[in-house]
């Protein structure tokens, strides 16, 4: 992998080079692609400064050498940091980067499917960056084809590779994270900021009892009534509070809930 990651590097920096170029590397990940319920959340970003390279306990990247100096955090796969090591990476990179945000709620996955969801969402996180900055190049994680106007490379396990795609990976998920924690409080009986819409044993039993709501994707679930279960009517799920419905969440600093 991390020869993969070093050829990457030197063709794009020879490619920018000969066409005299400044090359602006945007990562893009996403978060929530797994979820029983809530949006796809993705992010693009571009970091501005510079980041040392730390294999142990896992391959990140942080803005300090030493772990005991003021600023440090670690930048790497969002699913291997705590939450609390996600908030402190979140609030560094928001303040060193120039970042997008987009979200597919759970409508477009029922309406595009989850790829088509994704592939949205990254395009709005894309041109939310837009905004402020015109990446030159893409890296994007995981091995789907999806289309962007821009050359681009998609990296299997990418958040743990290049630092753009781990601090989007962070970005998106810290984002999602709030959102659900943020919409429970709508939907008390789900626990929605315990488990932020994934399919723990917890969810199952309540959606055994309560049936879905408004933020389920109900294609994901519909195995799950099949089964004799239970009864509920799939297409009653009730509407999502008008304040969480963009698709551009609002971006903050601070502490996320595991």
């Amino acid at each position: 992998m991390r020869r993969i990651d070093v050829r990457i590097r030197r063709l794009l920096s020879s490619i920018f080079n000969k066409l005299s170029i400044t090359a602006i590397i945007a990562g893009i990940d996403e978060a929530g692609r797994g979820a029983l319920a809530g949006p796809v959340v993705a992010a693009a970003c571009v970091l501005k400064a510079e980041l040392f390279r730390k294999v142990a306990p896992f391959l990140h990247w942080s803005p300090k050498k030493r772990k005991n100096q003021t600023g440090h955090c670690r930048i790497g796969d969002s699913k291997k940091l705590t939450p609390e090591e996600r908030a402190v990476a979140y609030e560094w990179i928001t303040r060193h980067s120039s970042f997008g945000v987009g979200m597919s709620p759970s409508e477009d996955v029922e309406t595009l499917g989850i790829l088509g969801a994704t592939e949205k969402a990254m395009h709005l996180a894309l041109k939310d960056l837009e905004k402020t900055l015109r990446p030159t190049y893409l890296l994007v994680d995981g091995r789907d084809a999806f289309w962007f106007d821009y050359p681009h490379s998609s990296l299997i396990g990418g958040d743990g590779l290049e630092p753009c795609i781990a601090a989007a990976s962070i970005i998106a998920k810290v984002t999602r994270d709030r959102w659900m924690t943020d919409i429970a409080k709508h939907h008390a009986s789900f626990g929605f900021d315990r488990h932020k819409g994934y399919g723990t044993a917890g969810h199952f039993a309540a959606l055994k009892v309560h049936g879905p709501c408004a933020i389920h994707r109900k294609n994901f679930l519909r195995k799950f009534f099949e089964t004799g279960e239970t009864t509920y009517d799939l297409s009653d799920a009730g509407p999502i509070p008008i304040h969480l419905q963009s698709s551009t969440p609002a971006r903050k600093i601070g502490s996320v809930s595991s």
